[in-house]
């Protein structure tokens, strides 16, 4: 995570060689590999440590898991040194704690936010629980587990939060400097996860290279603004 005005960029759902490089070149901080069977985005632990092996230092390798157990992580974390835990599932605060002590790496938790009504989600409370979480991720409430594509209304999350944010869910070249500008405030600092919105059109995994660029161009200008 970086300064309130440098806002750290995660790419998830990486699946290609190519995508990998596109993410890089544009200046993406950070690459998510699915650790998720029924994802279309999942790839092995195997498949991820030859992926992961293109990146260059400084850019950060993320393991995403959903109800994973003790055995997956650590075999995914051992296909893939340093990189940091995203858990998706319904893993309570202390089962976020054993994996990730066990393997000795931080961890994002992701937030399902309610598309409905947003109000209605408490995150504060979630922040507290989740509070030795590097970062809290919002994303949309979907059926299953993450990658829909979907938004949920910023405008209703409270107006200060004593966490470290992650703004997910829907994301697109078009709207995160508008995600950027309304959730900034709010955090002690602010990342962006994008997935489906830099994807070719209908092929989930499979990731347009000018989209990469058009997004992390559209977040450079968010945090050129004062």
């Amino acid at each position: 995570m970086t300064t309130s005005h440098n806002t750290f960029i995660k790419i998830c759902g990486i699946t290609r060689e190519v995508d990998v490089l596109a993410c890089v070149n544009a200046g993406a901080n950070a690459i998510g590999f699915v650790m998720y069977p029924p994802s279309a985005r999942y790839v092995s632990p195997e498949r991820a440590g030859v992926l992961a092996k293109l990146l260059p230092s400084g850019t950060q390798a993320v393991l995403l898991f959903v109800n994973a157990s003790l055995e997956d992580v650590k075999t995914a974390c051992n296909a893939i040194p340093n990189a940091m835990l995203q858990f998706h599932g319904d893993e309570s605060p202390a089962e976020c704690d054993r994996l990730a002590q066990a393997v000795n790496r931080p961890y994002w938790r992701a937030a399902r936010i309610p598309t409905e009504n947003t109000a209605s989600f408490d995150l504060v409370k979630f922040t507290q629980d989740y509070s030795n979480a590097k970062a809290i991720l919002l994303d949309a409430h979907v059926d299953g587990y993450g990658g829909g594509g979907k938004t949920f209304n910023w405008s209703q999350l409270p107006p200060n939060v004593n966490a470290h944010l992650v703004l997910s869910g829907g994301l697109t070249p078009a709207n995160v400097t508008d995600g950027i500008r309304l959730l900034r405030p709010k955090a002690l600092s602010l990342a962006v996860d994008v997935s489906s919105g830099v994807e070719l059109d209908g092929q989930k995994g499979l990731k347009d290279a000018r989209k990469i660029q058009e997004f992390v161009a559209a977040v450079k200008a968010a945090d050129a603004i004062e």
